[in-house]
């Protein structure tokens, strides 16, 4: 039951998520997915943007977080994956949190001209995000690669986690401006696969020790 419960979480983090997104999108006239980062349909100017926060991003982050922070118990094999688990619920999870309360300004302010403190925060943490989550999912999976009950997600992690990183670093490059959106969005597409391949795993866990 309790396996159940936490992959329930996962799912429902990551479908609010996702549904939030795509609304977000569609609520403003001429919104580009290619070009347009994901932020910009919840920025402190848009209509719906408080509704959004309130309603999806900031639920999507709480739900995150406690999946995460659950997945430690069920991981319990090295440090690297308890250090994994708990790394992903504050850059992924408590990150998505901070993001919703701290707005970007209008446009996301991409030149950074004077930008707002808020503007700032969500830069810092949105940054973070593509910093440390990808580094996250890869010591999960080295964490588990000596288990063999784990070894097909060991496997997935660590590829997932590398990809999100040629993903990233095609976001940050700037070589294509406009696919930066759609760059961003495959980002997150890899980061969302990975957490509901894990909520499957945890689902299918069978009860047993969790002590090596």
């Amino acid at each position: 039951m309790k396996n159940r419960f936490t992959f329930l979480i996962g799912i429902l983090a990551v479908s609010i998520f996702v549904i939030s997104s795509v609304i977000g999108g569609f609520l403003i006239e001429n919104y580009n997915i290619l070009s347009q980062y994901i932020s910009e349909t919840y920025a402190i100017d848009t209509e719906y943007g408080v509704i959004l926060r309130i309603f999806g991003f900031i639920p999507s982050g709480i739900l995150l977080t406690l999946f995460c922070f659950l997945g430690i118990t069920y991981f319990q094999f090295s440090k690297l994956t308890k250090i994994g688990f708990l790394g992903l619920g504050i850059f992924y999870g408590l990150a998505t949190v901070i993001v919703g309360i701290f707005p970007c300004d209008s446009g996301c302010n991409k030149l950074s001209i004077d930008p707002s403190i808020s503007q700032v925060i969500h830069n810092l943490i949105g940054l973070s995000t593509y910093i440390f989550v990808p580094i996250c999912i890869i010591l999960i999976g080295v964490g588990l690669k000596k288990t063999p009950n784990y070894n097909n997600f060991s496997i997935q992690s660590i590829i997932y986690g590398v990809i999100s990183m040629l993903f990233i670093f095609l976001f940050f490059s700037n070589s294509n401006p406009e696919y930066i959106g759609l760059y961003q969005r495959m980002v997150e597409a890899v980061f969302i696969i990975w957490i509901i391949t894990c909520a499957i795993t945890i689902k299918n866990k069978k009860h047993t020790n969790s002590n090596p």
